[in-house]
């Protein structure tokens, strides 16, 4: 198999941990961060730089970009220095951001017309998954170009999985967040109620994780809202970015999503007080502040 040319755009909490993982999978990777000191200790590793997108899309096969938002995702391709400026005709684009599964399609169709494709290739496991290579991948475009990315896929997720045509893997992942907050909202009911009852929060974590409740939110989060350690594995930030894009594609579709518009109004309690920053499990601070 011919190794192609791999780059790789956004080093945030998801991406250093990505690009980690393709490093000690042995790809050499080029790659491109708007703050260009997050690229040293990976060229410290051996990987190489480029000026911009476009850059970086001229000396590349396929391209990994893993950054916030819609607007970020659009600026990287199809901004000034983007990479549809350098993009070669058969290079991939995999995009791991999650963004709006119309915006992606409108991208795709611009890279299609440049004779390159696309995977919109969305990622679960907040940033330990990301550091382990245990990363979800939900993803949609062609079959071919999803075996064409696998090897390089599989250095950093642990389930690859095609779900359908382009848009089809944002589509899953807004799936993904809704039964991410859902549990969040439930995880966090059920330890203020612990709590309340005089229950010691370790101990009943260790009765019912591994129960009919166990889920990885509350094996993962769940000590940390114990240790009312609020470190972000995923900030509330990009928590509501998320969630704006559900109740969007869900009004379009006319889809109820009571659960998830209950915690976006919850959550937005929180980035009121200025704790947008913090970790999603302290969704249980809203809660808290309800409790008095």
């Amino acid at each position: 198999m011919t190794t192609e040319t791999i780059g790789f755009i956004g080093l945030g909490i998801m991406g250093r941990g990505m690009v980690a993982n393709l490093q000690k999978a042995g790809f050499a990777v080029r790659l491109w961060n708007r703050t260009a000191e997050r690229t040293t200790p990976f060229v410290a590793q051996g990987a190489t730089t480029a000026a911009s997108p476009a850059d970086l899309a001229t000396q590349c096969d396929i391209i990994f970009i893993c950054v916030s938002d819609t607007p970020d995702v659009q600026a990287v391709i199809l901004g000034e220095n983007g990479v549809l400026e350098g993009i070669r005709p058969g290079a991939l684009v995999v995009d791991h951001s999650t963004i709006s599964p119309q915006a992606t399609k409108e991208m795709a169709a611009e890279l299609a017309a440049k004779g390159a494709h696309m995977l919109d290739a969305p990622i679960s496991g907040g940033s330990e998954g990301a550091a382990k290579g245990t990363l979800s991948i939900m993803i949609g475009g062609a079959a071919e170009q999803v075996e064409r990315a696998r090897p390089y896929l599989e250095a950093m997720g642990k389930t690859i999985t095609h779900v359908g045509e382009q848009g089809a893997g944002q589509a899953a992942k807004l799936v993904n967040q809704i039964l991410v907050v859902g549990t969040m909202l439930s995880m966090s009911e059920a330890l203020l109620f612990a709590r309340a009852a005089g229950l010691d929060l370790e101990k009943t974590l260790a009765a019912v994780s591994s129960g009919a409740a166990g889920s990885w939110t509350l094996s993962n989060r769940g000590p940390q809202v114990a240790q009312r350690d609020w470190r972000p594995g995923f900030t509330i930030d990009l928590q509501q970015k998320d969630l704006r894009l559900v109740l969007q594609a869900a009004d379009q579709m006319g889809v109820p999503a009571l659960g998830t518009s209950l915690v976006f109004q919850l959550y937005r309690t929180l980035q009121a007080q200025g704790l947008g920053g913090e970790g999603n499990h302290a969704l249980i601070k809203a809660l808290e502040k309800l409790a008095g």
